[in-house]
C-alpha cells in the first residue's frame, strides 16, 4: 500500500488537519495539468516529472521552468524532470497520470512494468477512447496488471492548471472503487487552496469529465454566433441531462452528475475563457476552420476527438445524444453551426421528464 496508509495518513489532528506525510510522486505528462499537479505535490514530496520530449525535461532541470507549458511559473526544487519512464516510476508510491487521451493507452503500456506493485495510480486524463468506447479507467485496466486495478484513482472536477498553478482555491473529486485508496490520495493532494473530495463511482465520474467538452464546444459555438445568454443556459442544462443519459445507461449514478465532476466541472469548461474546448467552439461559431484552431491553440482540446467517440458510445448504448451528434457534424465540416442550431431547434417537441425504460 502507498506510504500515506501505511503510515495513517488518512486521519486528522487534533486540529482536523490532515497530517504530512512525504510520498514520492511521479507525473507523467508535462503539458499544463501534469505541470500544476507537480507543483502541488512538490509542496510536501519528491517528485518526478516526465516528459516524452528530452528537451522539455532538461529544461525544466537547468531553468526550473517548463518552456512549453505555464512557463511564466518556476517550479519547486523538489520536481526533478526525465524524459526516462523507468527512472521517472523507480521507488514512486502515487503515480498521477496527466498525458492527452489518445496517447494514454501506449504510455501506460510501456510503463507499466516500471510501476511498483503497491503505487497508487492516479488518472487527471479525460476522455473516451474511439476504437472501444472506454472511459481511460477502463483503458488502464486493459493495459495494467489485475494487482493494480484496486488502486485506479480518477481525478476530476472544475480545475484550470492556471489557476491551480496561481494557487487559487480548486475543488476536485477523486474517484476509486476501493474508496481507501482515493482517501489516501485525497491526504497526500490536499492542503488549503486544494481540497479533494472522495467518491466511488468511477463511470460517473469518469463520464461525466469527458463529456463535459463536448457541450463546452456547443456553448462555445452558440456563444460564437452570439446565440444569447438563455440559449447558452439551455445547452449546459440540456447537455447535463445528454451526459447523465450516457452515463446512466454504464451504470452510473445519477447523483454523481450534480456533483464536482458533473455540473461543476460543465459550468467551468462552458463559462471560464480559460477553456480550451470552448475556444474551439468559439471559432466554429464564428466561421473559423478547425485546423486553423487548433493550430493557434497550440495544446489538446479533448473534446474534439470525445465528441467523435461519445458519438460511436452513445449509438453503441442506445441513448439519445442530439447535441453530441450536432457538435460531431459541425466538427467534421457536416453542418454548418447555423444548420445544427437550427436542427437542434426544431426537434420534435416533448416532456422535460425523462422516460423510464
Amino acid at each position: 500500500m502507498a506510504r500515506g496508509i501505511r503510515a495513517g495518513g488518512v486521519g486528522t489532528d487534533r486540529g482536523g488537519r490532515v497530517p504530512t506525510v512525504s510520498t514520492p510522486t511521479a507525473v507523467l505528462g508535462a503539458g499544463s495539468f501534469g505541470t500544476c499537479l507537480a507543483m502541488l505535490s512538490a509542496r510536501e514530496h519528491d517528485v518526478k516529472i516526465w516528459s516524452r520530449r528530452p528537451e522539455v525535461a532538461e529544461a525544466i532541470n537547468r531553468s526550473r521552468r517548463n518552456p512549453r507549458y505555464l512557463s511564466g511559473f518556476e517550479l519547486p526544487p523538489r520536481v526533478e524532470a526525465t524524459d526516462d519512464l523507468r527512472e521517472a516510476l523507480a521507488g514512486r508510491e502515487l503515480v498521477i497520470v496527466a498525458v492527452p487521451s489518445h496517447a494514454l493507452r501506449d504510455v501506460m503500456c510501456r510503463a507499466g512494468p516500471f510501476i511498483e506493485p503497491g503505487a497508487i495510480v492516479v488518472s487527471a486524463v479525460k476522455g473516451i477512447e474511439y476504437e472501444t468506447g472506454l472511459t481511460m479507467h477502463g483503458v488502464l485496466e486493459e493495459v495494467l496488471g489485475p494487482e493494480h486495478h484496486p488502486r485506479l484513482v480518477a481525478l476530476s472536477g472544475p480545475s484550470f492548471a492556471a489557476e491551480i498553478a496561481r494557487q487559487r482555491p480548486t475543488v476536485v473529486t477523486l474517484a476509486c472503487r476501493e474508496e481507501v485508496f482515493a482517501i489516501s490520495v485525497q491526504a497526500t493532494l490536499s492542503c488549503p487552496w486544494f481540497r479533494c473530495y472522495t467518491h466511488t463511482d468511477v463511470i460517473g465520474v469518469e463520464t461525466a469529465g469527458a463529456l463535459k467538452n463536448v457541450i463546452a464546444i456547443a456553448v462555445g459555438i452558440s456563444d460564437g454566433m452570439d446565440g444569447g445568454l438563455n440559449a447558452r443556459a439551455a445547452l449546459m442544462t440540456r447537455g447535463l441531462a445528454e451526459i447523465t443519459r450516457i452515463g446512466v445507461a454504464q451504470g452510473a449514478e445519477p447523483e454523481t452528475f450534480l456533483g464536482l465532476s458533473g455540473m461543476g466541472d460543465l459550468l467551468l469548461t462552458c463559462t471560464g475563457d480559460l477553456s480550451r474546448n470552448r475556444r474551439v467552439g468559439l471559432g466554429l461559431g464564428q466561421g473559423r476552420r478547425l485546423e486553423q484552431i487548433k493550430a493557434e491553440l497550440g495544446e489538446v482540446a479533448e473534446g474534439i476527438e470525445t465528441t467523435r467517440a461519445a458519438v460511436r458510445l452513445a449509438d453503441r448504448l442506445g441513448v439519445e445524444a442530439p447535441i453530441t451528434n450536432l457538435v460531431r457534424a459541425v466538427i467534421d465540416g457536416e453542418k454548418t453551426p447555423g444548420e445544427a442550431g437550427h436542427a437542434l431547434m426544431t426537434r420534435q417537441l416533448r416532456s422535460e421528464r425523462e422516460r423510464k425504460p
